[in-house]
C-alpha cells in the first residue's frame, strides 16, 4: 500500500505542476518566442506563491507579471532599468537558467569604443 500512497502523492504533485502551468500561460505575450516564455514563465512560477492576490485585491499578481516583464525585457531585448529594481529582479531570478542569450553593447561602452 506503501507504493500506492506514494504513486497517489507523486500523481497530485504532477497535476499541481499542470495546473499552475495552465493558470501561467494566460499571461503569455504573443510576441514571446518559447524560449523568452519559458524563462519568464519559471521567473512567475516561483513566485506565485508570494504574489497571489489577497482576498480584498490589492493587484500583487500584476506586481509579479510586471517584475517578470521587467526581467525578461532587460535579458532579451537589453532594456535599461532603475538599478534597484534590477536589482530586485535578477535575485528573484537567481538560478533560472537561460542559454545563448543576446549580447548587448550600452551607449556608454560604445562610446568610449569610438573615442579611443
Amino acid at each position: 500500500m506503501v507504493g500506492g500512497e506514494a504513486s497517489a502523492a507523486v500523481e497530485k504533485l504532477v497535476s499541481g505542476v499542470r495546473q499552475a502551468a495552465d493558470f501561467a500561460e494566460q499571461f503569455r505575450s504573443y510576441s514571446e518566442s518559447e524560449k523568452q516564455w519559458k524563462a519568464r514563465m519559471e521567473f512567475i512560477l516561483r513566485h506565485l506563491p508570494d504574489y497571489r492576490d489577497p482576498p480584498d485585491g490589492g493587484g500583487r499578481l500584476d506586481q509579479l507579471l510586471s517584475l517578470s516583464m521587467v526581467w525578461a525585457n532587460h535579458l532579451f531585448l537589453g532594456c535599461s532599468y532603475n538599478k534597484d529594481l534590477l536589482d530586485k529582479v535578477m535575485e528573484m531570478a537567481d538560478g533560472i537558467e537561460v542559454e545563448d542569450l543576446p549580447q548587448f553593447t550600452t551607449r556608454s561602452e560604445l562610446m568610449r569604443k569610438h573615442q579611443s
